[in-house]
């Protein structure tokens, strides 16, 4: 997302938030945003089944160059999500983004500033930034 989009994203949700302005509340909300992300994912697989999942442990061979091992591992999902689950769970992520905005508003930090510093700490320490 551009700077200029994230700032309007971010005022949006300040103009928004009535209820919820308290970093305690917002805290939880966004902690409950991030379950339903998670819970629809779930229902993606068990109820609906568009998505499944099968993973086994990824293979991490020793002094195999980085692009080859890169190259080997496995999201472990097959298939893709249906027009309805993929609605939910973007709706779900929305959702998330939306509390995420919001305590960056009550912090007084700029969305744009933190997706900058951490799009800077990809590009400075690449694939010594795996977490």
């Amino acid at each position: 997302m551009e700077t200029e989009n994230l700032q309007t994203f971010q005022q949006q949700v300040a103009d928004l938030l009535l209820r919820h302005r308290s970093v305690l509340d917002v805290s939880s909300k966004f902690q409950e945003s991030n379950s339903r992300v998670n819970r629809a994912l779930m229902k993606a697989v068990t109820e609906c089944g568009c998505i499944q999942v099968q993973a086994a442990r990824q293979p991490f061979a020793e002094g195999t160059p980085l692009a080859e091992t890169k190259s080997s591992l496995d999201s472990h999902l097959n298939g893709s999500l249906c027009d309805h689950c993929l609605e939910v769970v973007k709706t779900e992520m929305g959702k998330n983004l939306f509390y995420l905005a919001a305590m960056c508003n009550i912090l007084e930090i700029g969305l744009d500033e933190v997706v900058r510093e951490e799009s800077e700490k990809l590009s400075t320490l690449g694939v010594f930034n795996m977490r």
